[in-house]
């Protein structure tokens, strides 16, 4: 019997209007159930091999977003009760998709001011370096700075350029070239001259002044020599570094970057105001006008904690765009400019041992006030000595300051000493590594170091796994193209160009771990894993679709390009 058949309509009204007020709880339960189903996707991307770099779920072939974040994925017939008039469906037709990559170590902005200046990347001979540079001058002012860089003096044979190979085409304007590593400059005799370096005697602490048997200066200035000279170049104009950054971004979202850990433009002898300019007048600049497309978490020069951690202590996270990071400082130089630090000299210059071109002294203090701030560390180290140094550190600070997850970061990790790899496993340690660097040591290394010591202590990516090391992949770009997925290849293969064979092929890495390592990994060495670096629900959605509809094919070469890069589940290339 229908109790509201008998009922007067007043009290039918009064018990209704009482029902709606306070319903019962299990409707409200079966309520809140109906209205979540019935939650509309933005984005259903379907038909796809998404490698997740979420070990709960490794795989799945659909994605369902909302407000730029990852709703479900799983197959597509899980997924259909997200679909609703305003879902847009990306059909990816078979294609594999992957997490936005995090590149670990850039110099952004020092990478989008050399796009507009003389590039002199894989230049191979003495005549093509003069041309560039002759080429570049004609369309310059009287007395205006010539500014580029990237060349390597290893693919030319080892001959170092000397300020007398483009004086003569450069006499009305100062030059300065930094070398493809950022440890190392060339300065034609006029830039000498303005920096009065010709009567300097001695070299700076830390630096070298290279010079002829005569005692001349050849222009080749080397880490921390470089402060003699940059002091005299024009700094970059506010104008000239946003555009940098625009052209940085572009550039970046090709090749599939949605996430970089910047490092600064600092390299040993640079202005430590750099990184914090660039943050105010550029990174900030470019949030609050809508141009940043994709996300940036900051290193600051190490000297500068106490200004990051005032700057942290407001609270204010800065958006989903920017991300304040830790602090860097530097315990070496670089193999390539013979300023690595090492236990054994270079072989080719058997009085050199490198550089440490910070005090281990001050590099102890700063780490340990930087880590008791609760601030992160990265420390650049490149030779066996300097890493074994920086984890002599790290180990100490550990001991003196309070417990916590604190994720210190070394840099490069490029040469290990024996029985230092299982180090980085026991304390913890990041290892954040370039694997295109390669490509030009593999050579060199074995000229600079003897063929023993670079084979049993260079780039050893799966002995760091092995040891239960964190790997983060980077670029170091402009040292290296800005390119992931070129980076995963070379971690795979260490074949350098013109090589049959792999340069120790014991340390190639799978495919698998190379994008965990370009991906979660990246994310959790700047505490970014919660937000970044899987696909995994309730994260942003940045992801990448790849060229290649072959998984198989893909983890056997390594070999695909992006075709289409998300950010916050928008397209933002091509």
């Amino acid at each position: 019997m229908n109790v509201f058949v008998t009922l007067p309509a007043t009290l039918v009204l009064a018990f209704a209007i009482l029902w709606l007020h306070n319903p019962p709880k299990h409707w409200l339960k079966r309520s809140s159930t109906l209205k979540s189903m019935k939650l509309e996707a933005d984005l259903l991307v379907k038909n796809g091999f998404l490698f997740t770099s979420d070990a709960s779920l490794p795989f799945a072939d659909s994605m369902a977003v909302r407000g730029g974040r990852i709703l479900r994925l799983g197959n597509y017939s899980s997924l259909q009760d997200l679909v609703g008039n305003g879902t847009k469906v990306l059909n990816l037709e078979g294609k594999v998709v992957v997490p936005g990559f995090i590149d670990s170590h850039v110099h952004l902005i020092s990478g989008g001011l050399q796009m507009a200046q003389v590039e002199l990347h894989g230049v191979r001979q003495k005549d093509e370096f003069v041309r560039r540079i002759k080429e570049a001058v004609n369309s310059l002012s009287h007395g205006s700075w010539l500014l580029g860089g990237g060349w390597n003096n290893d693919l030319w044979g080892g001959e170092l350029p000397m300020a007398s190979w483009v004086d003569d085409i450069t006499p009305d304007n100062p030059v300065w070239l930094s070398r493809v590593d950022g440890h190392m400059g060339l300065a034609n005799s006029l830039a000498l001259k303005i920096a009065g370096i010709n009567s300097l005697s001695e070299n700076p602490d830390s630096g070298t002044i290279m010079r002829s048997a005569q005692g001349e200066p050849t222009g080749l200035l080397i880490d921390a020599a470089m402060k003699l000279i940059l002091p005299w170049i024009p700094e970059a104009s506010i104008d000239e570094r946003r555009e940098a950054l625009l052209r940085a971004t572009k550039l970046a979202l090709m090749r599939g970057v949605t996430t970089v850990v910047d490092m600064g433009r600092y390299f040993p002898g640079s202005s430590t105001e750099h990184s914090w300019e660039d943050l105010s007048e550029v990174y900030q600049w470019a949030d609050s006008s809508g141009k940043m497309k994709f996300r940036v978490c900051l290193f600051f020069p190490m000297e500068t904690w106490p200004r990051l951690l005032d700057l942290k202590k407001t609270g204010h996270e800065l958006s989903n765009w920017i991300y304040l990071g830790g602090v860097k400082a530097f315990a070496d130089g670089s193999l390539g400019s013979h300023s690595a630090l090492f236990y054994e000299p270079y072989l080719d210059e058997p009085q050199n041992y490198g550089l440490q071109v910070t005090d281990p002294e001050v590099l102890l203090n700063m780490t340990a006030a930087s880590d008791r701030s609760g601030l992160q560390v990265a420390i650049h180290a490149i030779g066996d000595k300097a890493n074994d140094v920086v984890l002599g550190i790290y180990k100490s600070v550990v001991s003196t300051n309070a417990g916590r997850d604190r994720r210190f970061r070394i840099e490069h990790a490029q040469h290990l000493a024996s029985g230092t790899v299982g180090r980085f496993g026991e304390q913890g340690i990041f290892a954040s590594v370039q694997p295109q660097h390669l490509l030009d040591d593999a050579d060199s290394a074995e000229k600079k170091l003897g063929l023993d010591r670079a084979l049993g202590e260079s780039y050893l990516f799966d002995s760091l796994l092995a040891s239960n090391a964190q790997l983060a992949l980077g670029s170091d770009w402009p040292v290296a193209d800005i390119n992931p997925l070129r980076s995963i290849q070379t971690a795979m293969k260490r074949k350098p160009p013109g090589w049959e064979t792999p340069w120790i092929p014991s340390e190639r890495l799978l495919l698998k771990d190379a994008l965990i390592a370009h991906t979660i990994s990246a994310a959790r060495s700047c505490f970014l894993d919660h937000e970044l670096g899987s696909l995994s629900p309730g994260k942003l959605a940045d992801f990448v679709v790849l060229s290649t509809s072959s998984w198989d094919e893909f983890s056997a070469e390594g070999s695909a390009d992006v075709e289409a890069t998300y950010v916050a589940g928008e397209q933002a290339y091509p």
